[in-house]
C-alpha cells in the first residue's frame, strides 16, 4: 500500500491514506500544516517539529505517524 512522507529535516510525517477515517483532527489542530484541498496537502514547514509530534499523537486512526 502506498504511503507518503513529508520531512522537515528533523522528523518525517508518514501518511498512510488507507487508514485515514477523515476525523479532521489534523486539520482542526494545525490548519496551517494540513489543507486537504491543496497539493501537497501537508506543509510540514509551517509548524515546529514539536507541534507536529504533538498533533500526530492525536490522530485517532493512526494514519499519521512520525519517523525520526
Amino acid at each position: 500500500m502506498e504511503t507518503k512522507e513529508y520531512s522537515n529535516g528533523e522528523i518525517t510525517i508518514v501518511w498512510q491514506p488507507w487508514k485515514c477515517i477523515h476525523s479532521g483532527v489534523c486539520v482542526k489542530n494545525l490548519p496551517k500544516v494540513y489543507n486537504p484541498i491543496e497539493r501537497p496537502w501537508i506543509k510540514i514547514e509551517n509548524a515546529s517539529s514539536q507541534e507536529l509530534i504533538d498533533q500526530v499523537a492525536k490522530c485517532p486512526s493512526g494514519a499519521l505517524s512520525i519517523k525520526k
